[in-house]
């Protein structure tokens, strides 16, 4: 009866070492590739960026140069982030990343670089849950559709024009599929009705930077 005990014992007490020794690995697993998850993150986030800035010229590290604004203004169901983009200390561009709620499947999260003369350079969709085959043809991989924004304002097109065609509108619908790019119009001219409203994008260059780091959303 002693020997089975003691046998009992000794199996739990290396149960217990075993599990101290695998949670110690995975500590020091997740410690060690901290650091790479971060770097990856930052050039992934980075490229998205580039994408849409194009031929802007900057000298700036804009991922560090950031504001977050509320999202009630731009009709974001999520803050928004602002990317301000400089060369030699002047505004160039600014690289606003806002969420959509009105998606065909849920939240869309869009991203806008506008030009100081508030046209814009770029837009690119970077998360969303729409339907593939349909609503996911806002992704450059699958249509160029989403060039289409490059080089428009609220004066060309002109604003009763930022609407999806079948609402009278000059933006292409998906065959099968009006919700989602309706979303996504809408959701890039409210950014541009935004950087409207007098002096309120200029303002933006001169709010005091984000000290709390770009977040995983």
């Amino acid at each position: 009866m002693k020997r089975k005990m003691n046998s009992i014992i000794l199996s739990g007490l290396l149960l217990a070492a075993f599990g101290v020794v695998g949670a110690s690995l995975l500590v020091v697993t997740q410690y060690q590739t901290r650091d790479k998850i971060a770097a990856n993150y930052r050039m992934a986030l980075m490229h998205q960026l580039m994408e849409v800035l194009g031929d802007n010229q900057h000298d700036n590290d804009f991922l560090e140069d950031k504001v977050t604004l509320a999202g009630e203004g731009f009709h974001s169901s999520q803050a928004v982030r602002v990317y301000r983009v400089r060369s030699q200390g002047k505004p160039v561009a600014a690289i606003f990343v806002t969420t959509t709620p009105k998606g065909y499947a849920g939240s869309i999260q869009v991203i806008v670089a506008l030009r100081m003369d508030r046209s814009i350079s770029g837009v690119r969709v970077v998360r969303h849950h729409e339907t593939p085959g349909l609503g996911d043809k806002m992704e450059l991989a699958k249509s160029d559709w989403i060039l289409g924004f490059t080089g428009t304002s609220l004066q060309q097109p002109k604003q009763s024009k930022w609407a999806v065609k079948k609402d009278g509108g000059d933006f292409d619908q998906f065959t099968g599929a009006t919700i989602t790019p309706r979303a996504i119009v809408n959701a890039v001219r409210d950014v541009l009705l935004w950087a409207q409203v007098d002096k309120q994008f200029e303002s933006v260059f001169v709010l005091p930077s984000d000290v709390s780091g770009t977040k995983h959303e």
